[in-house]
């Protein structure tokens, strides 16, 4: 099902029975227009008939009346003028009358099946089913006119069916096959050749049925949907300054004119059949339509005459849609359980059921809480309930309606199969009252009970009345229809006891507590009743109330059982429907720890990796509060008003952060800017618990004490830069942690040379010379920072601050303490002897996207430990330069350090879990492959600075989110390397080229606007060369690496680069392979 978004209409309509269902029903449609279900230019009106029944036709005309009286306002005319249908689109549904298994009508009755690709989570009702069907499937490519369809069926249109316009004039009716049998009681278009309806027959005999049978074998139902020419509605409209037809409308109401009830179909529709005449039309007698011989013989007579006046000689058409259905919401229980439990695959739908395995694959669980233990049979229904178990519902039962404090007498009732509980929200004047109601499903409403077939609770009434000593004169009074529908049955209040709740009064009918005494005493009602005095307002509010709870209750799972499922839908429902308090409490509860739900991840930092998960969904909630206004996202975190509640997170209290950040909060509500601002804090208290969460990889370090180098003795290494061959973005926190990460990548040497160095060595003086080379280590072009004191070093978590990765170097290292008492020289000159001198470099341009700044900071590790005297292993490099980014607040993800401090080819792979903890697994593709990938492997600097500060940010907010396309493309990016991995093991080049590939275009899923269109043109203009080409890193500007398809192209990708206008200064590099990784060079 997709959003109504391919027929724009200019007015939809909505008639109803009821004067108090006109509000509730108009916001419902408003919703629809948030949700994108309805277009948002779309007049949305709400249209009570008139208290007297005036049928489908009336309910019509009146419809448009009204639809064209505020088209003329709007047009700013000061009368009803037809000239508004010029180019109008109007649609007319019709609610029609009471429904007995869904308190609000038909059409708002909920279905057993959810939108997963919808933006804001919202029901599936038969109104929105029939809005997709005709929005998408019917009328695109109607001309200006109205559609009128009644909203009490289903109907299901061939995904290939289109209806051509070409030629047309007058009416237009659809009618879907049915069988014979069921046209009985229904009726059916009787039609030539050509498709001109000659008849309309209602409930005819058999042989006259026979008479429209199609080619198929089907005959023609009349199933709803019928279009009015704007000409044609131009007639109809004329009707409402018609005596007697204006009575049909409010203008009539108020002007004193009687009431006249019109049929659609068999009056309006039927008027235009070719074998009618004028006084068949006028004089018969017709199922279902006012008498022509009644009291109101005259008005009826008066009111065809007219009609057929003003509307014949219009030309009827049918279109017959074979393979279609149609799907008449009858008044059997038995059919309406079916119709939810064998039509539809979502056994769980917007529901939260705590026991999942209670509900069988058979079972439906439809917008409900379930608590405990709920066991829910095949062919069950539990709608708009909330329950708590242990409870059984039986196969073919439905429980509809019914609040929690149910639960205990619905335990005790040893319910059969095939059982109809329900609640119901009335009003007895001031008085709303909770009623209950009990049916078995298959028992028959309209039956007379003398009737043979008639039965109450699946069992003759005679069974009934000799088990409950309930008579039958106390169930009708004289001159009533003896049927279920009108019997009063149900205990609603009680003189001494007030309101009847489900414990005996309608229990006792079922065999629970209760006396037939206590049910003669309660004052009761019939069904046909409680349905006319239904409340649909409480109604829905009920309805909602549970929507919410249950989604809150889901969002909780999610968090807590860290699942992959996305909650902006939910969020924004939430927002739309006013709960957004309720479920901001929610969120700060799963935050601070004290959301249910078991733990599955137990390691260091866990808690935090959902609670960093938590702040950022509340960050999506403040933005889907400011409603699109605001401003950016994106933007600084840092005003001094949060710094209180960050602080306490920086120290660890989470569950005083997590209250301080929401008494923040609740004074940055007001107005949209304020909320986008504070959204934005949120975010940067999530990358606090999101850094410190990370910074559990601490415990994969491991350093040892080994002979300290004399002072002054440099110590130098250098190391490759890295190229990402696929996986790339899985290795970021916290995807690389909710999610797992693999990725698969090279060392490689850039022009013949390591690009990346450092080092370090001991000096007298107790200071620390902290020198930062561009364009490399003899470059002469170099950015010098001496540190004398602790407070010089403090800066060290700013990115930008000048040497920020070298002091963050030597407090991650242990070189010196910034919370020691000791002064920076004391802490030198005890625990090193002297200061320190450390030098780093890069050949490479900033924004490389070969990984410098993490390899930089591996190298520059390396040296520090070595001059001091201590030991590690690759291994523990890469956990400390993830530590060490985290404390410099950069973030960033581990494969760039294991691409250039471990050699060669190697996948890295990350578990989804806490502590995060990185393995490194090295590759030995054949020889002759890595020689042909030399050979076959070329850089091109793209002249772009990769301009990629909020790169970062936008994927993990995404993550967050659990975007469905995000989601999918994290599988995709692991599933990827994998395979490129599997490439490189066997010696595939082109294995490898369309992992490059897949990767490119992954990265452009993961990171949207990070392919520059000169970068683009210069892709396009080298494909035929490649067999494969990626930006390198998250792309956006920086190098572009090329898997060529025949060897040593330099110079023939040079000449095509050369010939491609518009790429400003680019230049090719060669390739080597490095299989040392990190190397210490030897002293000179």
């Amino acid at each position: 099902m997709s959003d109504s978004g391919s027929f724009s209409w200019t007015v939809v309509v909505l008639t109803c029975q009821h004067k108090d269902t006109v509000y509730c029903f108009q916001r419902e449609l408003e919703l629809r227009k948030q949700h994108g279900s309805l277009s948002q230019g779309a007049l949305v009106l709400t249209v009570q008939d008139r208290q007297e029944p005036v049928g489908s036709g009336g309910a019509t005309l009146n419809a448009l009346l009204v639809a064209a009286e505020h088209l003329s306002s709007r047009a700013a005319h000061t009368v009803v003028t037809a000239d508004v249908l010029d180019d109008a689109h109007i649609l007319i549904l019709h609610t029609g009358r009471d429904f007995p298994w869904s308190s609000c009508s038909r059409a708002f009755c909920w279905l057993p099946q959810e939108k997963h690709d919808q933006r804001v989570q919202a029901p599936l009702c038969c109104l929105d089913l029939l809005l997709d069907c005709l929005s998408n499937q019917i009328c695109p490519g109607s001309p200006p006119g109205v559609w009128v369809c009644s909203t009490d069926m289903l109907l299901t249109i061939p995904p290939d069916f289109a209806l051509s316009w070409e030629g047309f004039s007058g009416v237009r009716v659809l009618a879907l096959p049915g069988e014979v049998s069921y046209a009985a009681n229904h009726g059916v278009y009787l039609s030539d050749q050509q498709g001109q309806v000659r008849d309309i027959i209602y409930k005819g005999t058999k042989e006259q049925i026979q008479q429209a049978v199609m080619s198929d074998g089907k005959v023609p139902l009349v199933s709803g949907p019928v279009f009015f020419s704007r000409s044609v509605s131009e007639k109809l409209l004329q009707t409402h300054v018609t005596p007697p037809l204006d009575g049909c409308t409010y203008l009539g109401l108020d002007s004193g004119a009687p009431p006249l009830k019109i049929s659609l179909f068999l009056d309006l529709v039927k008027c235009l059949c070719s074998d009618l005449s004028q006084d068949q039309f006028v004089s018969e007698e017709r199922a279902g339509c006012s008498s022509v011989g009644g009291p109101q013989g005259a008005a009826v007579r008066s009111g065809r005459t007219e009609l057929w006046r003003i509307l014949r000689g219009t030309p009827l058409r049918l279109v017959y849609v074979p393979g279609g259905r149609y799907d008449y919401l009858t008044l059997s229980g038995k059919q309406h359980v079916d119709r939810l439990t064998c039509d539809w695959i979502d056994g769980n739908t917007l529901s939260h059921i705590q026991i999942k395995s209670g509900v069988s694959d058979g079972g439906r669980v439809i917008n409900s809480v379930l608590e405990g233990d709920v066991a829910v049979s095949t062919g069950a229904v539990v709608q708009h309930c909330h329950l708590q178990g242990p409870l059984e519902v039986p196969s073919g039962c439905l429980l509809s309606g019914l609040e929690l404090p149910t639960s205990a007498c619905i335990r005790q009732l040893a319910l059969a199969s095939d059982i109809i509980i329900q609640g119901h929200r009335i009003q007895l004047g001031e008085l709303k009252v909770n009623v209950y109601t009990v049916m078995g499903a298959h028992d028959h409403l309209e039956v007379s009970s003398d009737d043979g077939s008639a039965s109450f609770l699946n069992q003759r009434w005679s069974h009934f009345h000799s088990r409950t000593g309930i008579q039958p004169d106390e169930l009708w009074v004289s001159g009533e229809q003896r049927s279920l529908l009108e019997a009063r049955l149900f205990p609603v209040l009680h003189p001494r006891g007030g309101a009847m709740g489900l414990e005996g009064g309608v229990g006792w009918l079922l065999g629970g507590v209760g006396s037939l005494q206590r049910w003669r005493e309660a004052w009761r009602l019939s069904l046909k009743e409680v349905l006319s005095l239904t409340q649909q307002e409480a109604e829905l509010h009920w309805r909602e109330e549970l929507l919410f709870l249950a989604g809150r209750r889901r969002v909780t799972d999610a968090l807590t059982n860290r699942t992959d499922v996305c909650l902006l839908p939910c969020f924004r429902a939430a927002v739309l429907g006013g709960q957004q308090g309720a479920l901001l409490e929610t969120l700060d509860s799963i935050a601070a720890g004290s959301g249910a739900g078991p733990k599955r991840q137990t390691g260091p930092g866990a808690e935090l990796g959902v609670a960093a998960r938590c702040l950022s969904c509340i960050a999506d909630v403040l933005v889907c509060m400011a409603g699109g206004r605001g401003g950016l996202r994106s933007g600084p975190a840092a005003n001094k008003a949060w710094r209180s509640a960050y602080m306490l997170l920086e120290e660890g209290d989470l569950r005083g952060g997590v209250s301080a950040l929401a008494m923040q909060r609740s004074q940055w509500l007001s107005r949209p800017d304020l909320l986008v601002r504070a959204a934005r804090h949120y975010e940067g208290a999530g990358q606090v618990l999101l850094r410190q969460a990370v910074m559990s990889s601490q415990m994969f370090i491991s350093i040892g004490r080994g002979e300290v180098p004399p002072l002054e003795e440099w110590q130098e290494v250098e190391c490759p830069a890295r190229l990402d061959l696929a996986g790339g973005w899985s290795d970021t926190p916290p995807i690389a942690f909710e999610h797992g990460g693999s990725v698969t990548n090279l060392a490689v040497k850039v022009d013949g040379k390591r690009p990346i160095g450092a080092m370090a060595r001991r000096i007298r003086e107790p200071r620390l010379f902290l020198v930062s080379h561009t364009g490399g280590r003899d470059s002469g072009i170099s950015t010098e920072t001496v540190c004398e004191s602790l407070d010089d070093l403090k800066d060290y978590c700013q990115p930008h601050a000048p040497g920020a990765l070298l002091k963050a170097v030597c407090v991650c290292s242990g070189l010196v303490s910034l919370s020691s008492q000791h002064s920076l020289g004391e802490q030198l000159i005890q625990q090193w002897g002297g200061g320190l001198e450390l030098h780093s470099w890069s050949v490479l341009p900033t924004g490389s996207g070969l990984g410098t700044s993490s390899i930089l900071a591996g190298a520059l590790l390396a040296a520090v430990y070595r001059c001091t005297g201590r030991t590690y292993n690759t291994d523990s490099l890469i956990h400390a330069v993830l530590y060490l980014e985290q404390i410099l607040t950069t973030g960033g993800g581990w494969q760039d350090q294991v691409g250039g401090l471990v050699g060669g080819v190697k996948v890295g792979r990350s578990k989804a879990s806490l502590p995060l903890r990185v393995e490194v697994e090295r590759l030995s593709p054949p020889e002759d492959f890595l020689v042909s990938l030399e050979q076959h492997l070329l850089l091109v600097y793209t002249g772009k600075t990769r301009l990629a500060r909020n790169l970062l940010q936008d994927v993990v907010r995404s993550w967050y989110s659990r975007l469905p396309s995000m989601v999918q493309n994290a599988q995709q990016l692991v599933a990827n390397s994998e395979d490129c991995a599997k490439a490189c093991s066997d010696g595939s080049l082109s294995g490898l080229g369309l992992c490059l590939d897949r990767s490119w275009q992954q990265k452009k899923l993961m990171a949207p606007g990070c392919e520059p269109a000169s970068v683009k043109a210069m892709m396009e203009a080298l494909r035929p060369l490649v067999l494969g080409q990626s930006l390198a890193g998250a792309g956006g500007g920086g190098f572009l690496y090329l898997l060529t398809r025949e060897p040593q192209q330099q110079q023939t990708v040079l000449q095509v680069l050369n010939n491609t206008p518009g790429l400003g200064d680019f230049s090719v590099h060669a390739v080597e392979l490095d299989m040392d990784g990190i190397t210490v060079l030897p002293q000179s």
